[in-house]
């Protein structure tokens, strides 16, 4: 909880208990404020050893995607920049189910979306190219971009509003989400990409209005966690809403202060790095390390 003063603090507003009540607490000051110890993504002094290795975390990404069912037909892409030629991008290939997804089958595009290289189904997704294309261009801290039409996010979406912070986890995305207000069809032109990449600007997520979550980051594993924990944020508010709303009541925001002070604590990009962890070891556990082939 962020630290908060002990005196003239209002507990109660419109007769509903304040997330910002102070609490008192035994525990020393040094300590409490201690950050949680987040581990960094790994640093490469080869760009081809880079290349290998978070080509293997871009394969292991979509059997995340297939195990959560983000999946939907031949839609949805996760895409990672080059790290040996940056203006390139690896993507999956268009039709290939995403559980079965190996590093080898990746294709590598040019901005222009040309393949460059890759596995033997040489397809690539228009809208993949047209989406992922332009926010790499936009954002050159951004190596890596998740978009599916997974359930909850795509059922958030229809309602044309942002998330509402009522949960530990919704404060990842305080002050660092966007509503995309458009839905003009399949993304088939380079105009609607460019508009997308424009409305997210420096967040890490977006809401595309009847059409689904997109996430980015500074590595693949950044881009995954926050795709999968604003899956469940949709998920939840559905339902708390549901809930409440059986009641004539809504559920209760979180602070703007507390949401700020967790999302400092969790929302970095070191963190949603290493949260990712347990879904790529499970992952690698589960296949084998299959994936890597």
């Amino acid at each position: 909880m962020a630290p908060h003063a002990e005196d003239g603090h209002d507990d109660y507003k419109d007769g509903k208990p304040s997330t910002l009540a102070p609490v008192k607490s035994d525990v020393p000051d040094a300590v409490a404020r201690q950050e949680l110890p987040f581990r960094s993504p790994p640093i490469f002094n080869d760009p081809y050893a880079e290349r290998a290795y978070w080509k293997g975390r871009l394969a292991a990404a979509f059997r995340i995607f297939a195990k959560f069912g983000f999946d939907e037909g031949v839609a949805g892409h996760i895409t990672y920049r080059d790290p040996v030629e940056p203006e390139t991008f690896w993507v999956n290939p268009f039709g290939l189910a995403f559980g079965l997804i190996k590093a080898s089958d990746l294709l590598r595009v040019s901005e222009e979306g040309k393949i460059i290289e890759g596995g033997e189904n040489r397809l690539l997704n228009t809208a993949a190219f047209m989406i992922h294309s332009a926010i790499h261009q936009a954002r050159p801290d951004v190596n890596a971009a998740c978009h599916s039409h997974s359930t909850y996010g795509v059922s958030f979406c229809s309602l044309g509003r942002k998330l509402e912070i009522i949960t530990q986890d919704s404060c990842l995305f305080h002050n660092d989400h966007v509503l995309y207000e458009s839905f003009n069809g399949i993304v088939l032109a380079p105009e609607e990409g460019q508009n997308i990449a424009r409305c997210l600007g420096e967040k890490k997520a977006a809401l595309l209005q009847n059409h689904g979550l997109l996430t980015v980051g500074q590595t693949i594993d950044e881009a995954v966690n926050w795709f999968v924990r604003l899956e469940k944020c949709c998920k939840v508010q559905l339902l708390a809403e549901a809930a409440a709303s059986s009641r004539g009541e809504r559920p209760i925001v979180i602070a703007d202060e507390d949401a700020a002070y967790t999302y400092n604590a969790i929302g970095t990009p070191r963190a949603g790095f290493f949260s990712a962890k347990p879904l790529f070891d499970t992952i690698h556990k589960e296949t084998g390390g299959e994936y890597l082939q």
